[in-house]
């Protein structure tokens, strides 16, 4: 399609194709920009600067203070889409962030609760491993649909290949950002429960003994009979000698992003942790999702902050 193809000046607006509407909105704002050749070069370069300030800025917060990096990051996570998506109308995905912000609102006022019941974490842990195990099916489904899309798969069911994109970019995109957003508030959620079960604080001191038989996670008896209260399920040791029920220690290092011993601090090789092949490609996953963290938390705010730069050198 020319774009620079003149329109029938004789036709007015509502009169015209969706081609030559497009065309004619091209031609004004060309017409509108002619001669800020200039000003747009500048702004490109205020644009690139702020990206690099920004970039190193990020990464050395998140060196010197992961923790207050870590708050913000998962706030801005959180907020930031519902509000361009309450802009655009996007009513599907502030259906779905309604439950999911209701549901996990409900989760964390459980594990931030004193005093935390004993069944606590491992019913927190089920809520993420959830929201995990979901964001992986809906991120992967949408992969594959898109991937069809380009081998011409829809043309099989009479479909358009636009159809089918759509699907699968919308799946994509909630298994990230849901994925993302999941890992971070478990993450937070860790840190709340650990801490009031008393085997763990931020300084990495245990406040007291580690009683014998017991997960430092849960605070629940690792093996039990008849006789007594407790958890009966398969236990799992680390390299460090302490033991944990298997759910619970599976729950803190892959669902809760913590790769160290929650009571002694030493460090947890998550790959030991799998018991299939099949299971590790969840760690490439998780990878994979703290990049969104830049396109949907960051780089919004970096945008804005370009815009504001922009606006004080009256650069409009």
């Amino acid at each position: 399609m020319d774009l620079h193809r003149p329109v029938d000046p004789n036709k007015t607006y509502e009169e015209l194709t969706s081609e030559e509407k497009l065309r004619y909105d091209h031609q004004k704002l060309h017409e509108m920009h002619k001669g800020h050749e200039s000003m747009h070069t500048q702004m490109v370069f205020i644009l690139i600067i702020t990206l690099i300030v920004a970039q190193v800025i990020v990464v050395e917060w998140k060196k010197r203070h992961y923790r207050s990096y870590a708050f913000f990051t998962m706030v801005a996570m959180w907020s930031i889409p519902v509000v361009m998506s309450a802009r655009n109308q996007w009513w599907r995905f502030i259906t779905v962030w309604s439950v999911f912000t209701l549901l996990t609102a409900l989760v964390i006022r459980k594990s931030s609760h004193k005093p935390m019941q004993v069944t606590t974490p491992r019913l927190v842990y089920k809520w993420f491993y959830l929201i995990y195990k979901l964001s992986i099916f809906f991120g992967v489904f949408g992969y594959i649909v898109m991937m069809l899309t380009f081998l011409g798969m829809n043309l099989l069911f009479g479909h358009k290949p636009q159809v089918w994109m759509d699907v699968g970019l919308v799946c994509l995109f909630y298994g990230l950002y849901f994925g993302v957003l999941g890992r971070d508030v478990a993450e937070y959620c860790a840190d709340k429960m650990a801490a009031s079960i008393g085997y763990y604080t931020k300084e990495g001191i245990p406040t007291r003994q580690l009683e014998t038989n017991v997960c430092a996670v849960c605070g629940n008896q690792l093996l039990v009979n008849e006789h007594e209260e407790g958890v009966l399920e398969n236990t799992y040791k680390l390299t460090c000698g302490h033991v944990f029920h298997e759910f619970c220690i599976r729950g803190w290092c892959i669902v809760g992003k913590k790769q160290t011993c929650p009571y002694c601090k030493d460090k947890v090789d998550l790959k030991r942790m799998f018991t299939n092949p099949w299971d590790r490609p969840h760690i490439l996953f998780g990878q994979l999702l703290d990049w969104i963290r830049w396109l949907v938390a960051w780089q919004p705010l970096v945008l804005f902050m370009a815009q504001g730069i922009n606006w004080l050198f009256g650069l409009q």
